[in-house]
């Protein structure tokens, strides 16, 4: 059925029923209105009948003076009504389409829009409900891509159990140490994931505990540059600590295993795409808000086109970054993101095409 609003045509995949409620706000409207003529038109007509008996010694008069006030008891209620017409259309329309709209949010039309039109305050309910309804799609569709990455990144480790397994089984493989520590070593990729998924779920919903302490920035720096050395030199990229001059040492109140969990989590992806000969530096610098962390390194650097959703979870780039070797899940970036503004600080990245990347932390 078509909406004969014209409105509503600005706003495909909208068509709710609210003219039905604008006819039950009418009803509302009307019976106070009614309640307020009776009210008025008692009030002159009393009057009126007053005045008469004020002018009993001019009967002609009094008959005019009767006559006047029974044309205001007629006339103000219906001018009042015209008027009061005219605003309750002005206000009553857009709040009716917000509250047809509310109702197709809440029966699962995430897709609803309204009117951004009427009266001030009229105007910023019709905004504030677009947005809210803007938010509710996103985290919708969020949640949805979530389960379905979820599945997508839990699939292959469970295949590959559940193939060896069934093969041992039917005797087709032996139940050699080889076998048994690829199973191991798939069982530890999911662990690995239950627990980044936990620790994201977490983060997200602010019931992350944090075990603040006051940490020297310095060696928090060197115990993560060490922590990597091995695998540094294995792929042959140097990495170097640099810290900014200070009067005493550089510290930050924050959770050091969280912290270092957010270095170690940029570092490996620092690390893998890096190409050997490469450089990683780790630098640290006082800022009038605290201190100024930054993972820096000279690789290709990031598209432009994906600087937008390096911090989505589960994101892994262009296909051919995807298929390098030991191609994370996608968690890291999204986990740091989520420390940091536990820690209330924020993160943020630049690379220039050619030039590496720079991920700088303002705790």
């Amino acid at each position: 059925m078509m909406n004969p609003d014209p409105h509503w045509r600005r706003h495909p995949g909208f068509n709710p029923p609210w003219h039905n409620k604008r006819r039950f706000l009418f009803r509302r409207f009307v019976g106070f209105l009614g309640f307020v003529f009776l009210f008025f038109a008692g009030v002159i007509a009393a009057l009126a009948y007053l005045f008469t008996r004020l002018f009993d010694g001019d009967p002609q008069t009094a008959v005019l003076v009767w006559l006047g006030g029974c044309g205001l008891a007629v006339a103000l209620p219906i001018l009042a009504g015209s008027i009061a017409m005219r605003s309750f259309r002005a206000i009553a329309d857009p709040l009716a389409r917000v509250m047809a709209a509310a109702d197709a949010v809440a029966e699962g039309d995430l897709s609803v829009r309204v009117p951004e039109g009427g009266p001030g305050e009229i105007s910023r309910l019709g905004r504030s409900f677009n947005r809210m309804a803007t938010e509710l799609q996103r985290t919708d569709q969020q949640r949805r891509n979530l389960t379905a990455d979820v599945a997508h990144e839990l699939r292959t480790p469970v295949h590959i159990i559940q193939g060896n397994l069934e093969g041992i089984l039917d005797g087709v493989y032996s139940p050699t140490p080889d076998h048994i520590h690829l199973l191991l070593d798939e069982t530890r990729q999911l662990a690995r994931l239950v627990e980044d998924l936990r620790t994201l779920s977490l983060a997200e919903a602010g019931q992350l505990a944090l075990q603040r302490e006051l940490l020297d920035v310095a060696g928090l720096l060197a115990d993560s540059a060490t922590s990597f050395s091995a695998q540094a030199e294995e792929a042959r990229v140097s990495i170097h600590v640099e810290v900014g001059a200070h009067d005493g040492p550089l510290q930050v109140h924050a959770d050091a295993g969280r912290l270092d969990q957010v270095l170690g989590n940029l570092l490996v992806n620092a690390l893998r795409h890096t190409p050997p000969g490469g450089q990683i530096t780790l630098s640290a610098a006082p800022i009038p808000s605290g201190v100024r962390l930054q993972v820096s390194d000279n690789g290709a650097g990031i598209p432009p086109e994906d600087l937008p959703f390096i911090f989505d979870r589960f994101w892994q780039g262009d296909d051919e970054r995807q298929r390098l070797a030991g191609a994370g899940s996608g968690l890291g970036l999204a986990i740091a993101r989520q420390l940091v503004q536990a820690h209330g600080g924020k993160i943020s990245v630049e690379s220039p095409p050619g030039q590496g990347t720079t991920f700088t932390l303002e705790l």
